[in-house]
């Protein structure tokens, strides 16, 4: 991993060392890193103390983001546990897993308008799970939590690609999010297979081209009849578009990088869906080879903290594995069962 990494690196505690687990534990570190910076402007951050000595809190908690991500990774192994992943096998337990969130005493996290509005519809349920996707919101609780569909071992890329933009429509149905929430699997992915950092944003851009017209009609169903777009293709353009716009953003920022300005000032704060993408991405792409800097960095931001933090975890995780995070922190997250049980079962 190179010695850039010094302290940054420990053996993370449990057995398993693999990019699930690596990915997962520094998606709920990140978490709990932007907790409590998330609400707060970068001279208020940057009053406690620099922002390269960013201490993980005492007690680890994290949000909604970790919650739901471990909602979307035990409805997978549920679903999968049943065979082939489809939208049939799959939408039961998604949706009984994002409706035990809902009603949890433990959902007090600040969470999503949009997803506390659609999971009280997905709670009646005879409703079908269109009525309740709210297609006007691409708010990054989208994409915070899609992850386990990067991490998780033997899906063909059409089902990722349709499971990751189908665990978004639940919630967030407009074509940007369902966009954004296809390339961070994707990414994920990528860098769990040992894809150069480097070469992310090409391969980013090159996939969101391919995709531009692809509508996965088996797992969103009519969805697009409820906008105001004349066919699912045009439906679905106008999310890559955003996104590919996006990636033009990241782009530019990473040809003269600055590692020490606020990140959100390149790619956006984070509060929608793409650039929530393309401000995790960034914050770990200025930093491929330290992650605990690469978190620090997301967590020290003007925007959506939390979920920049994140999903930068989520992505240095996937290439580092377990052995990113230092004990003293993996030692101590929140959840921290349930994200080794996952991540041990998808790196196995």
């Amino acid at each position: 991993m190179g010695a850039a990494m010094g302290a940054a690196v420990g053996e993370a505690a449990g057995a398993a060392t693999g990019p699930a687990t690596g990915s997962l534990l520094g998606l709920a570190l990140g978490d709990a890193l932007g907790y409590p910076t998330e609400f707060s402007d970068l001279p208020a951050i940057l009053a406690t103390g620099p922002w390269r000595e960013l201490a993980l809190p005492e007690p680890a908690l994290v949000t909604d983001d970790t919650q739901m991500t471990l909602a979307l990774g035990h409805a997978l192994r549920t679903a999968l546990a049943g065979g082939e992943l489809t939208a049939a096998t799959l939408e039961p337990p998604l949706r009984q897993a994002y409706v035990a969130w809902w009603r949890s005493p433990d959902n007090n996290r600040a969470p999503g308008g949009t997803c506390l509005r659609a999971c009280h519809l997905l709670s009646e349920e005879h409703r079908p799970w269109a009525d309740a996707s709210q297609l006007g919101s691409k708010g990054c609780g989208a994409d915070m939590r899609v992850a386990p569909l990067g991490l998780v071992p033997g899906l063909t890329p059409g089902q990722r690609a349709g499971a990751a933009q189908f665990q978004a429509a639940l919630t967030h149905g407009h074509p940007t999010a369902l966009a954004a929430s296809d390339l961070t699997a994707y990414a994920v992915r990528a860098l769990a297979d040992g894809e150069p950092p480097a070469g992310l944003p090409g391969l980013l851009r090159a996939y969101a081209r391919t995709q531009r017209a692809t509508y996965h009609e088996d797992w969103l169903g009519d969805l697009w009849r409820r906008s105001p777009a004349p066919s699912p293709a045009a439906f679905i353009a106008r999310g890559w578009d955003e996104c590919l716009a996006v990636l033009d953003r990241l782009e530019t920022a990473l040809a003269a990088p600055d590692r020490e300005a606020d990140p959100c000032l390149a790619t956006g704060a984070g509060w929608i869906a793409e650039e929530a993408l393309a401000t995790g991405l960034l914050c770990f792409l200025l930093f491929p080879d330290e992650p605990v800097t690469a978190l620090r960095r997301a967590a020290c931001t003007s925007g959506d903290s939390d979920s920049i933090a994140c999903l930068a975890g989520a992505f240095a995780g996937a290439r580092l594995g377990a052995g990113a995070w230092p004990d003293a922190w993996a030692d101590r997250i929140e959840y921290r069962a349930d994200l080794l049980a996952l991540g041990a079962a998808w790196d196995a």
